[in-house]
């Protein structure tokens, strides 16, 4: 565990609660795999976390040869300060353990605000990955050379693991049992109550990612105020202002998609709140969001959410 000044507490111990549980029901597998041994790797003596706790670390080299690096969130919540984190000269040596790693052929994982730094290193340069799903327009113009889908809860590259936000810690962690041993994970899992997530795209807020950019701001406004019409770019575009090509490229430079995609989800998050707090027939919610009827709806849910109108009824507000 690669753990830097401000490391985010409940994503450490989210990573080394799952590894210790793996280790301990190890033993109600006929063929377990070997016991994880975890060293917490820093910059040179006790690290202190986000909330203020002291975390004891070995400087790098001095826990040996690592079969695997994790490098867990560190406690920012807004892109500014986590760039400047990112850039202080006390982060070269966890830099330069990554890239030596990574030339190593040592398998890297991150999560939350952790995947700044692998991207930072170089190492994702031209590969996939995801990070917290708020950071994503930060990420996409600090690191235009990534393949970013903040969506995703999990991308998988040759050698390197990304997750998304805070408890996409844990999926990360039993990602590592996985590679070892599925039917662990899925045991640890279970003792953990550990419920099974396909992506960050139900919990994004379009409107938080739509304001860090003054055009896809106003597009992002534009599609609430007329959440009930039919969808037409070149009609919104002239609305703004701006040309259709403009406000696609726009949204796409921002939040990597279509304005397409975007107004589906702003749609879909508007659909979501009113099946949550109304007792509007699915009919009636769709028609209030632009749709046809409740089976595009349902469909859209399903595709885009991982959910159903009658999931998100029951889903305690």
């Amino acid at each position: 565990m690669l753990v830097m000044d401000r490391v985010f507490d409940s994503g450490l111990c989210a990573v080394l609660d799952v590894l210790r549980t793996a280790n301990e029901l190890r033993g109600e597998l006929p063929q377990p795999p070997p016991p994880w041994r975890v060293s917490c790797v820093g910059e040179g003596g006790p690290v202190r976390t986000a909330a203020g706790h002291l975390v004891e670390a070995v400087a790098p080299g001095a826990a040996g040869g690592p079969d695997a690096v994790v490098v867990p969130g560190v406690g920012h919540t807004r892109a500014e300060p986590l760039a400047a984190w990112v850039d202080s000269a006390e982060r070269r040596p966890a830099l330069d353990a990554v890239r030596q790693a990574h030339a190593d052929g040592v398998p890297l994982a991150a999560a939350c605000t952790g995947t700044y730094l692998l991207a930072e290193s170089g190492v994702l340069e031209g590969l996939p990955a995801t990070t917290s799903w708020w950071l994503g327009p930060h990420f996409r113009r600090r690191y235009p050379g990534v393949i970013l889908d903040e969506t995703r809860l999990l991308t998988h590259a040759p050698g390197i693991t990304t997750a998304g936000a805070a408890m996409a810690h844990l999926d990360l962690a039993l990602g590592l049992v996985r590679e070892a041993s599925p039917v662990l994970a899925d045991l640890t899992a279970r003792y953990l109550l550990i419920d099974s997530r396909t992506g960050q795209a139900a919990y994004a807020v379009p409107g938080h990612l739509a304001r860090t950019d003054p055009t896809v701001g106003a597009f992002e406004r534009w599609v609430r105020e007329h959440l009930e019409q039919p969808l037409r770019i070149a009609e919104a575009a002239r609305a703004l202002g701006t040309g259709e090509r403009t406000l696609q490229r726009a949204v796409d430079r921002v939040l990597g998609v279509s304005p397409l995609r975007f107004a589906q989800r702003v749609r879909l998050e508007q659909a979501v709140h009113l099946l949550r707090t109304t007792t509007l027939p699915t009919d009636a919610v769709a028609r209030r969001v632009g749709y046809e009827n409740a089976t595009t709806l349902t469909t859209l849910l399903r595709e885009r959410l991982d959910t159903t109108p009658g999931r998100v009824r029951r889903r305690p507000l």
